[in-house]
């Protein structure tokens, strides 16, 4: 390797991808796939390994998937038996629809909140958009967990929202907001706000407005307007903001533990339940496949039905 390769240690890797016959394309193709096959393929077939084992008191926790007959013959240890606990236990059937309802309610109200946030910073003027994008990032220049502290200090018995509203005389007691779902609501919504209005902006900065003209001037209301040009414009990124808030959001762990209460169910609990408090990591690997499935599911759906649009 000469020094030039030396000072750069991507001419080498690109040399190396040149010698298996990848260039150009498929070289640009092949880092990314290699990234998902290990950090994403190679962990998912690590999980199915486990699912399909039973839990013993050892290290690891979990049966080998091969053992040794008596006979000498090497026979495969399966069984689909950690499945079938998940369908029969109603505690992982109510986590799963719980989580699911949690996602899809927050990722509505991210929604309704996201989308006129990024309707006004896709409409306005050069610097204000600048300053506006850059106060929807801001929060990310902060812990997520330190975030998420803050709001219990908002919303505690003796917290910051309680102790204006009882100042101001509008209420006589405090409100119970802390270890609720509508404290879990609040936390997600805004945590996950700025995954929802960065791909609507994105998609809103390419309408053009001689669009909303030509609709005013035909004699449409604001309201006819509105639903007739920039709404159906803008629905891949609704659909990108959506996926974007609802994939995290029904696996989130943090949130709920901090905001929710005990009765709060979400599948990102259970599943810390199952690896570390249970050492059941047989049934953790299963629950977190099943979570798997009902995340592609709606994208692969969603996908398709954009191809079809697309075609048409």
């Amino acid at each position: 390797m000469n020094a030039l390769t030396r000072s750069a240690p991507w001419r080498g890797t690109a040399w190396a991808f040149g010698k298996l016959g990848l260039s150009g394309r498929s070289l640009v193709i092949a880092i990314p796939m290699l990234w998902l096959g290990v950090f994403f393929l190679a962990p998912f077939f690590v999980l199915g390994r486990i699912s399909l084992a039973e839990a013993i008191i050892a290290r690891p926790p979990f049966t080998p998937l091969f053992d040794r007959a008596p006979d000498g013959t090497l026979e495969i240890i399966a069984s689909f038996e950690n499945f079938r606990f998940l369908l029969e236990d109603a505690l992982y059937r109510n986590a799963y629809l719980s989580s699911i309802r949690i996602a899809l309610v927050s990722t509505v109200f991210a929604l309704l909140i996201g989308y006129p946030i990024a309707y006004y910073i896709a409409r306005a003027p050069e610097p204000k958009r600048s300053i506006l994008l850059l106060m929807v990032i801001l929060p990310f220049w902060t812990s997520f967990l330190l975030r998420g502290y803050a709001w219990m200090g908002f919303l505690r018995t003796n917290g910051v929202i309680n102790n204006t509203l009882m100042s101001l005389g509008i209420i006589d007691a405090p409100l119970r907001m802390m270890h609720t779902d509508v404290a879990v609501y609040i936390g997600i919504v805004y945590t996950y706000l700025p995954f929802m209005i960065l791909p609507l902006y994105a998609n809103l900065t390419k309408l053009d407005g001689a669009l909303l003209e030509a609709a005013s001037d035909l004699g449409a209301s604001p309201t006819v307007t509105f639903l007739t040009v920039p709404l159906p414009l803008s629905l891949p990124g609704i659909v990108a903001g959506s996926m974007l808030v609802f994939i995290p959001a029904i696996g989130e762990y943090v949130i709920p533990a901090l905001l929710g209460g005990p009765d709060t169910l979400m599948i990102g609990r259970v599943l810390w339940d199952e690896f570390f408090s249970s050492r059941d990591w047989p049934v953790a690997s299963a629950v977190a496949i099943v979570m798997l499935f009902l995340v592609v599911a709606p994208i692969m759906w969603l996908q398709s039905v954009q191809n079809r649009r697309g075609m048409d």
